[in-house]
């Protein structure tokens, strides 16, 4: 891999979502190749449906068979599946686009593992017709997450100086309680503080944490997972000079700005923190995963398939994910 141009594997996602539409937006400007060397992992068929849909014929894409094969200055495409007979449509989910949306992301993980890929930008999945024997995950962290073997991952939302994680991701809300102790908080401040000082270069993260219930819990009346589980981990940071601050009631937090005065919000659950980064950043934000060996980003929308196939979708969260994972590699080279 060179170090000054990285490869940058991206996965095609579900094709009759938006991500072809907005992978070949994203790249069509050739300037993206002053920074880095774009691999697409997809389908020759699909990439030319689009193509003719958004009228790229004339943008240049090199078809191989390998990571091998792939040269400085051009942009590549290995596809994944046998594509002779995929039928592609535009807004309809199919089980067909969730085998090769499997397919795409299995063969880039492979080349991650061989060290050939220097970071992963992941177009969005439909979280079920991907399911299969080899894929009964929530969604792309949670895969990730056990295909790399790590302890413990955290799914974190990037824009600019915005960063949102949450202590329980693709949960039941029923079920956000029971699953919040201190070992798991402990683990997931752990893992954001590490991520700040390696991938964003921050020497000393200052990370703010929100309370569960209304108000933080109003000192117990109403909820004690503040007093007995939030705060005293809190307060075991606070003691070895770390700087984590909390509980924060999420309303009034964000009702503020609050999160500007930190480095990193922890939430502790998923719409608690995606609601308010959505709101505040929809068009830049970047969804990446902490906490795992190599560096994965992605938008942060779904297939959108009410859009898909009418030249509508805004590649502006896929462009930001792409130079997101290119920082991210500088990052950690100087780690």
């Amino acid at each position: 891999m060179s170090a000054t141009k990285p490869f940058i594997g991206i996965t095609l996602g579900d094709y009759n979502g938006i991500g072809p539409e907005v992978i070949l937006k994203a790249l069509g400007s050739q300037r993206i190749l002053k920074w880095c060397t774009p691999v697409i992992y997809g389908s020759q068929q699909v990439i030319q449906f689009y193509r003719k849909q958004l009228d790229l014929q004339d943008w240049s894409i090199d078809s191989i068979t390998s990571m091998e094969e792939a040269t400085e200055g051009h942009t590549s495409l290995i596809t994944c599946w046998e594509d002779a007979n995929t039928v592609v449509e535009p807004g309809k989910v199919t089980p067909e686009a969730g085998k090769a949306a499997f397919a795409c992301l299995d063969r880039a993980a492979q080349d991650l593992d061989k060290g050939l890929l220097s970071a992963l930008v992941t177009a969005p999945i439909n979280k079920h017709n991907i399911q299969s024997e080899d894929f009964k995950f929530p969604g792309h962290t949670e895969y990730l997450t056990e295909r790399f073997e790590a302890k413990n991952a955290l799914m974190m939302m990037v824009s600019d100086g915005f960063r949102m994680g949450v202590a329980t991701g693709h949960l039941p809300l029923q079920d956000v309680s029971k699953a919040l102790t201190k070992e798991l908080i402990k683990s997931k401040i752990d893992v954001f503080l590490q991520s700040l000082q390696e991938d964003f270069a921050i020497e000393k993260p200052k990370l703010a944490v929100l309370g569960l219930n209304p108000h933080a819990g109003e000192s117990g009346l109403l909820g004690q997972e503040e007093l007995e589980i939030i705060q005293p981990v809190i307060e075991e940071y606070r003691k070895k000079g770390v700087l984590v601050f909390g509980p924060y009631p999420a309303d009034g937090f964000f009702g503020k700005a609050q999160f500007k005065e930190f480095d990193g919000v922890l939430g502790m659950y998923h719409d608690q923190g995606l609601i308010p980064f959505k709101y505040i950043a929809f068009e830049t934000g970047v969804n990446f995963t902490a906490g795992i060996p190599i560096i994965r980003t992605s938008p942060d929308h779904g297939t959108a398939y009410d859009i898909a196939g009418k030249n509508e979708a805004d590649p502006s969260s896929f462009l930001h994910a792409f130079f997101l994972a290119i920082d991210l590699v500088k990052n950690r080279m100087h780690v």
